[in-house]
Order: structure tokens, then sequence, then C-alpha cells
């Protein structure tokens, strides 16, 4: 998962209050369970000390929400400041999660999340399309019609040759096509759209995209989940989106998992496993994919202004830092991790590292 989602919290002061929990619409009623499970995570927040400002922040986040589409987890992060992440997951934690610490705690977003970079969506038909930008979290939509008609043959009408009706509403939709083409391409070269997911019946699709430019129809993915005004809603389309995003993450694991494994037995001095490796490497800014296995319950050493870990006071202080505070692994590493710029990934069986914690580097750190 790239960090640069999460760079607002280098920025956040803390301490910061940290929930996990499920989230699914299982009655009919979803707002009276979730204001049950609002209730025992209060009771949690105020137990740890959360400040009673941040919990009212996160009640807020809690409760104002749409609900979920299917099981779903729940993850918010506040500080003094106001709620730094507010979102859905794509299953919920095994147990529901409180933390107020001094850091966030990201690794269940790393697992549960999905990253969805900016998109466009394009729902078409033969007249235009629908077209909705997803924008950090936000969407904007607008219509488009391509102002080409007619688009259906009269019932009956066969004149042959010029003046065909068939040849006159091919020639309609495809000039509508190419509207919602120019139209497309200008939201993708003033945004960079990572993704431009395509909706509707065969043909109006199949216009559409080779209607594209080329720097435009290579990001383009169609999928087949109904056409426009066709009565599937927009939960189904999310879905599908959804389900493509969860795909490339487990690839995005399946690669960090390998260039690990390829490297380590390469010993190219490409790869660090233990904390004591990886702390290193994070305070060389040479990390380029942290990989967070199961790190239990290990905790690092800081200095005060939190630009240096070390498994103990003694090795940070090799490091020329004084050890100012003690913290949890699973905490500081991701951020530090962050503010570095590197990649997160959480893994699974796939490897285990030693102490639960590994990374692939950008290039070998000097021996």
């Amino acid at each position: 998962m790239k960090s640069g989602r999460f760079r607002e919290l280098l920025a956040a002061p803390g301490p910061f209050a940290s929930i996990y929990f499920e989230h699914s619409p299982d009655t009919q009623d979803a707002g009276t369970p979730l204001d049950l499970k609002w209730r025992a995570l209060r009771a949690e927040l105020d137990e740890q000390g959360a400040d009673e400002s941040v919990t009212a922040e996160i009640e807020q986040a809690v409760l104002d929400v749409r609900p979920p589409i299917g099981r779903s987890g729940r993850a918010v992060v506040a500080c003094a400041t106001g709620v730094v992440l507010n979102e859905h997951l794509l299953r919920p934690t095994a147990d529901t999660v409180v933390r107020v610490s001094e850091l966030p705690y990201i690794v269940p977003i790393l697992e549960h999340g999905f990253e969805q970079p900016n998109y466009l969506l394009a729902v078409v038909d033969h007249t235009g399309a629908e077209i909705t930008a997803h924008v950090n979290g936000t969407l904007r939509s607008e219509t488009v019609d391509g102002g080409g008609y007619p688009v259906h043959k009269a019932a009956g009408a066969a004149t042959a040759g010029y003046g065909d009706p068939q040849l006159r509403t091919d020639e309609a939709a495809r000039k509508n096509a190419r509207a919602v083409a120019d139209r497309v391409s200008e939201l993708v070269d003033d945004t960079a759209f990572d993704t431009v997911f395509v909706v509707g019946e065969v043909r109006s699709r199949s216009d559409l995209l080779a209607a594209l430019p080329d720097r435009v129809g290579e990001r383009a993915v169609p999928l087949q989940v109904g056409a426009r005004h066709g009565g599937r809603g927009f939960g189904e389309i999310q879905r599908a989106i959804e389900a493509l995003f969860s795909r490339r993450r487990l690839s995005a694991i399946d690669a960090a998992a390998e260039r690990f494994t390829v490297e380590v037995g390469r010993g190219s001095g490409l790869a660090a496993e233990g904390l004591d490796a990886v702390c290193s490497a994070l305070r060389q800014g040479t990390v380029d994919t942290l990989i967070i296995g199961d790190i239990d319950g290990a905790t690092v050493v800081a200095d005060k202004g939190l630009t240096t870990v070390a498994p103990t006071a003694s090795l940070l202080s090799e490091q020329g830092a004084a050890p100012a505070k003690r913290l949890r692994a699973d905490e500081a590493l991701p951020l530090l991790a962050i503010s570095v710029g590197a990649s997160l990934v959480r893994t699974d069986e796939r490897i285990a590292p030693a102490d639960g914690i590994a990374a692939v580097l950008r290039y070998a750190p000097p021996v």
C-alpha cells in the first residue's frame, strides 16, 4: 500500500485514538447495533484515557456515515485536531481494537483496507454517459450527452444504401462515444486518474474504448456489471471496483514477498529482516517496502523527535541518539516508513520474517 495516503499522520499531534470494529448492516435497523457498539467503544476509550474532545470527534465519525454494503469493518483514527482516518475495511478485524497511544495504529488498514487511487467511472450507452470522478475519497458526477441522434432505428425502416437508418444510428452512436471519450480524456489529463472504469452494454463499451486515445485507453478497465439505466445499482458497480483493487493489493503482497525472498536468496543486501536490521534501514532511509508480519508486542526505543529508533536503548545510543521513549513497534515502524516514502505491506503466511518485520531496500547500505 502506498504510504502517501497516510502522510497526514506525520503532522498530526499525538496522542491518538485508533479504533477498529465490525460495521455490517446485519439487521433492518442498522443504527441500533451500531449505537450499541459505539457505547462499548466509548467505554473502552474512556478507560484508556482518551480526551473527551477526541472521543466526540470519533463518535461523530462512527455514527454519521452511510451504512456499508455487506459485511465490512470500520477504521477510525483521531487526534486532538480531529479525525485523521475514517474508512470502511474490506473485512472486519478478528476482534474489536481500541488503542489510545502516542502514535497512530494503522496495521489493520494495511491488512483489511483497500487502496482506492483516484479513478473515473464512465457508465455509458448509445446517447452518452454518466461520469463519476473519485478523487481523494470524494465523488463528483456529471452527465455527457453526445448530441448524436437518432440512436434507435425506427420500427419498419428498411431503406438501403444512402440514408440507411442503420447507418445513421451507428454514426450517431459513434459520435456520442467520441464526445464521451473527449470528456474522459480531458478529466484524465487534468487529474491523472490511475484507472478509468467503463460500464455499459457491450456495443457502447466497445465504441468508447475504441474512441479513447492510447494514453487513456491503457488505463481503461471494462466492467461487465450491467448497462446504463439497466437497473444495476451503484453498489454492484462499487463492489466490482473494490474487488479489482483487492486483487491488485494481493498481487502487490505477492510481489513484495517474492522480491524479498529472491533478494534474501541472492544475498544482494537489498533485503532486511528483524528489528535491528529494519530499524537500521529506516534510519538510513533505504526502505522501499516495509513488510509487516506478526510483530506481537515488540517495542522499540526512539529519540525525542522520533527520527531514530532501535530495538534497545544501548543500540540507540550507539547511533548517537538519546533514548527518550519506548514505543510499540507496530506503531513506530510504519510511521517511520511513511516518513521515508516507503510502501507498506501486511504479509500473511507467504513469508515469516525474523521478529515479524522485514523490508525490501532501495539500495544496499554501505558496509
